[in-house]
């Protein structure tokens, strides 16, 4: 009970309404804007920078040696989730942009930190965890903007010449060159894992202020009422469970190992707020982005609180020898 307590009073999450609350009461407006913009642009390439910087190549080779199981997670991901998000966006009483939102939100890569956290509270294959998620989000800064392509070009999205850009220069590159200089930074960043975080999390607020900000002053909260927000978090209760029953009992039918379907369950059914902070801000207008962001930042919510108790369970439950991969720090 007070993992869990803990959880709903995390720093992150308070801070992230925080933001909200800020932006609502002071947007960014006038000549302030520019720089609230160029701000987060910053914090978006420096996000993926450190993405970048803290994904190892001994993760990515590791990686392949099970691959069935990361198969199976970016099916879940990449498949299962934009099916899903397909139905749900569909349903009556949801505004265009938070439908939009509720979509989006289904086809981001999945978390790295928490399902990490989570598949070791099961005592679950934390390697195979370490190897999915970062599979997945590599895969995410391509994916993810082609998905959004495909299935919302109609109304809200469009892949331009400077949008395409855009993802190359403020996503994928700042990436890539993270990713190569990880020879000469890794060792600073394993180091101080508790700074990088906070730079981590801070960039992600930052973005979080900005793309409310300018949604507020379009008139986000004379489009979207309680009655909305109440109706968007119970499709994300819906969403959240049907994605869990389905990759628990996917894990069955494969008959994967007990640990390996512990990193199905929790790296399958999770989407990833600080990928999903970003590349909205690159992919939609600044005035859908704080509506768009909105069903994402409910479903982090109660993704965190699902998992933690459906961990601590699987925890009771597990066989006092644990195997080695189990084990793995």
């Amino acid at each position: 009970m007070i993992r869990r307590l803990a959880i709903l009073f995390d720093p992150f999450i308070l801070g992230l309404m925080g933001a909200v609350v800020l932006a609502s009461a002071l947007p960014p407006r006038g000549g302030f804007v520019p720089v609230a913009e160029g701000a987060a642009d910053a914090g978006i390439v420096l996000l993926f920078f450190l993405h970048g910087a803290k994904l190892s190549r001994e993760a990515i080779i590791g990686g392949l040696l099970a691959w069935r199981l990361h198969l199976t997670v970016l099916t879940a991901t990449y498949l299962l989730f934009p099916l899903l998000g397909l139905g749900f966006s569909a349903l009556p009483g949801l505004s265009a942009p938070l439908a939009a939102g509720l979509l989006f939100l289904t086809l981001l890569p999945s978390t790295v930190q928490s399902s990490i956290a989570f598949t070791a509270m099961a005592h679950g294959n934390v390697a195979a965890a370490v190897c999915s998620a970062s599979f997945s989000n590599l895969l995410g800064i391509v994916l993810t903007p082609l998905l959004a392509v495909a299935l919302m070009s109609g109304s809200h999205v469009e892949m331009s010449l400077s949008a395409g850009t855009a993802i190359v220069v403020k996503l994928l590159l700042p990436f890539i060159v993270g990713h190569l200089m990880r020879p000469v930074i890794g060792s600073w960043v394993a180091r101080h894992k508790g700074l990088v975080g906070r730079v981590d999390r801070g960039s992600i607020l930052l973005i979080v202020y900005t793309a409310f900000g300018a949604a507020v002053v379009e008139g986000l909260w004379r489009q979207v009422s309680w009655g909305d927000l109440i109706w968007v978090m119970l499709i994300c209760l819906a969403l959240l469970a049907l994605v869990l029953l389905a990759t628990w009992w996917a894990g069955k039918l494969l008959r994967f190992r007990r640990e390996d379907a512990v990193v199905l369950l929790f790296a399958g059914s999770k989407k990833s707020l600080a990928s999903g902070v970003p590349i909205a801000g690159v992919l939609f207008p600044p005035a859908e982005v704080g509506a768009i962001l909105l069903p994402l930042m409910l479903f982090h919510q109660l993704q965190l609180v699902a998992c933690a108790f459906i961990a601590r369970r699987l925890a009771n439950r597990a066989p006092v020898e644990m195997p080695a991969a189990e084990r793995v720090a």
